[in-house]
């Protein structure tokens, strides 16, 4: 037996890879459900049934799904760059710190230019979040893993100093959080009484942008280049250096958006824990698109499925939503194996007579 390398990869097997593996999480998951006492085909109809049987549920899902895609797009376009970037979460909460500076009334703006310069503000901190690390690696080769995923907690002990400080609201009978932000900044909602909001449709809008961008551009052709091969990258005479500053950029950007839609469109204030690990998911939805950031919309869809019906199911049936969890990290590991099976083949071989090898 060998492995070796595949000599052409067939769009059919790469499509099915995170399809498969999303089927092979669920399978694999059904194992805790029957050690926990539960009936597997009742679970997953509750699950399924979460997710799309009313139109609230379904609401739901979309909501959870809109910071992922964000996160999701920021890491597929990084790691497109082979550009590892670990502090999407971070990136998140830089966002949601500047919306609530700008959104809060620091700033007298007309409410027409609000919210656009919130998203704007938002977008602008998530960038300089990953273009630090970015720089640290061009200029002195520090691990953006390392540095991205360090930063993080180093942000997030940040805003904890931020909302027992400055931004602290003084209304908020002692707990920490940020003033509110004015209503003319909220981000619209998509559908009455429902949390949806138009951070969705951004979101959408967002990755049909990168996909042009990086299908239909010289920029986006230098960003595959880079990732393929940086030397031979730099021997062609693409500027890899810049090239990976601008995919830093535009990878934080969108990571911060994340926080802007968490905040705009949803609580209207800043907490400690706004986000339940949406940049860290955000790489296993990048992961299950196969990096494709039209496949991100479709991936964060389904994680926001699994943690909205897993929440159903543990409400009715008494199994922990924990299993949401569980299905994720599956899902990345089944996606991971998939990609090996992507790029290499097993091949077996008889023993030769006389070979002892």
């Amino acid at each position: 037996m060998r492995i070796e390398p595949r000599s052409k990869v067939s769009k059919t097997l790469i499509i099915s890879v995170p399809i498969l593996s999303s089927f092979a999480a669920l399978l694999i998951a059904a194992i805790p459900i029957s050690f926990a006492g539960a009936n597997i085909l009742q679970a997953y109809q509750e699950m399924f049934f979460g997710v799309f049987g009313s139109v609230f549920s379904f609401s739901e899902m979309l909501t959870r799904a809109t910071p992922l895609i964000f996160t999701g797009l920021a890491a597929a376009l990084a790691f497109r760059a082979r550009l590892w970037n670990i502090g999407a979460e971070g990136q998140l909460y830089l966002g949601a710190l500047l919306s609530v500076v700008v959104g809060t009334g620091y700033f007298d703006l007309p409410p027409l230019l609000l919210t656009p310069v919130i998203i704007l503000c938002g977008a602008m901190a998530g960038a300089v979040g990953m273009a630090v690390p970015t720089f640290l690696k061009v200029r002195f080769g520090a691990d953006e893993v390392v540095t991205t995923l360090l930063l993080n907690f180093v942000i997030l002990i940040f805003i904890q100093m931020m909302l027992e400080g400055a931004l602290k609201d003084p209304m908020g009978l002692g707990w920490p959080q940020s003033s509110p932000i004015v209503e003319e900044a909220m981000l619209p909602k998509l559908l009455p009484r429902m949390r949806v909001h138009s951070g969705l449709i951004l979101a959408i809008v967002c990755a049909v942008v990168v996909h042009f961008m990086l299908s239909r551009t010289v920029w986006g052709f230098r960003v595959r280049a880079v990732g393929e091969n940086a030397v031979a990258a730099k021997y062609a005479g693409i500027p890899v250096h810049r090239s990976l500053f601008m995919v830093a950029i535009f990878s934080g950007a969108l990571a911060g958006l994340a926080g802007v839609s968490e905040v705009a469109g949803l609580k209207g204030y800043l907490t400690a824990d706004l986000s339940p690990g949406f940049g860290y998911t955000g790489i296993v939805v990048a992961m299950l698109a196969g990096l494709s950031p039209l496949g991100v919309v479709l991936a964060a869809i389904f994680i926001a499925s699994v943690f909205v019906g897993a929440d159903s199911m543990s409400r009715a049936m008494g199994v922990s939503s924990y299993l949401a969890d569980l299905v994720v990290a599956l899902s990345l590991l089944s996606v991971l194996v998939g990609g090996f099976a992507t790029r290499f083949r097993i091949v077996w071989s008889k023993r030769q007579p006389g070979d002892n090898g």
